[in-house]
C-alpha cells in the first residue's frame, strides 16, 4: 500500500496536494475507492480511502489509525563527510531506509567535493527529495531532514546528542560494540550522533574537534570501509545493538 505524507494535523477527512497528488492520479492512476496510507504532521499514520480526485488534489477519508510505529527507539543522526558523485545520494537514501532521523552533510578537510552558497543549497534540495522518496518506500513515520552543509564543529554544536560516536580508521582500542554497551550502561542511548568521514578519511584536527565535544572514536573492524559503506555498516550495528533489528 502506497504511503504519503500530509502536511497538516490528523483529521477524518484530509487532502493531498502538489507532487503527491499528481503522482496518485497521473502515475499510479488511482481512483476513488482505492486505499492508501497517510502520515500527518503530528505523526499519526492511518489507512485512508480516496474520496475524490480533482485538478488540484486528492481528498481522502481516513478509515483506521495505525498504532504500530516504524521508527527506531534511538534517534540517530548521521553526520556524513561529503562524498563525491552519486555516493552521497546513495548514502542518504539507504540511511533513511534504515531509520536515520536526520542526515548532516559535513564539509571536511579531506572531502574531495567542495560545496558552498547556491550550489550547496541546490544539492540539499535534491538530497531532501531523495530522503522523502526513501521515507515513503520504507514506510517511515517521518520524513528525515537533510540539514544544510556545515563544518564538523557546526554539526556537533547543532546536534547536541547524549551519545556521540566517530568512526576512525586508526582507532585500535575501542570497537563500536563496546562503545554502545558502555553508553547503555551509563544511562542508556536515546539519541546518537554518528560521524563518518569522506573518502579521504578524518584528519587528526577533526578528530580532536570531535573529542573535545565528547565524541568517542571507535573502530568498525579490521577492514577499511569505503565512505559509502562505513555509515551503513555502523547504522546497522547500532540499531541491532539497541534492539531495532532482529529483536
Amino acid at each position: 500500500m502506497h504511503r504519503f505524507f500530509v502536511p497538516q494535523l490528523y483529521n477524518e477527512s484530509m487532502r493531498i496536494e502538489g507532487v503527491d497528488a499528481r503522482h496518485i492520479s497521473k502515475v499510479l492512476r488511482m481512483q476513488p475507492g482505492d486505499k492508501l496510507q497517510i502520515v500527518s504532521d503530528d505523526g499519526v499514520s492511518a489507512v485512508a480511502e480516496i474520496a475524490a480526485i480533482d485538478g488540484d488534489g486528492v481528498d481522502v477519508r481516513c478509515l483506521e489509525k495505525l498504532a504500530e510505529s516504524h521508527e527506531p527507539r534511538v534517534r540517530l543522526i548521521l553526520a556524513q563527510g561529503l562524498a563525491k558523485g552519486e555516493k552521497m545520494e546513495f548514502i542518504i537514501q539507504k540511511a533513511v531506509e534504515m531509520g536515520a532521523y536526520s542526515v548532516v552533510p559535513v564539509a571536511m578537510e579531506h572531502s574531495v567535493v567542495r560545496l558552498d552558497g547556491a550550489k550547496a543549497g541546490k544539492k540539499v534540495e535534491r538530497w531532501q527529495k531523495i530522503a522523502e522518496s526513501a521515507a515513503k518506500q520504507s514506510k517511515r513515520d517521518i520524513i528525515p531532514q537533510v540539514q544544510p552543509v556545515q563544518s564538523l564543529k557546526e554539526a556537533l554544536a547543532n546536534n547536541p546528542c547524549t551519545t556521540k560516536i566517530i568512526a576512525y580508521e586508526c582507532e585500535d582500542r575501542l570497537n563500536l560494540k563496546s562503545a554502545l554497551r558502555a553508553a547503555e550502561a551509563a544511562g542508556g542511548i536515546t539519541d546518537l550522533l554518528l560521524i563518518i568521514g569522506p573518502e579521504g578519511g578524518i584528519s587528526e584536527q577533526e578528530l580532536e574537534v570531535a573529542r573535545s565535544a565528547r565524541a568517542v572514536p571507535v573502530s568498525l573492524g579490521r577492514r577499511i570501509l569505503r565512505a559509502e559503506t562505513a555509515g551503513l555498516v555502523a547504522i546497522s550495528a547500532i540499531f541491532y545493538e539497541t534492539g531495532d533489528l532482529g529483536d
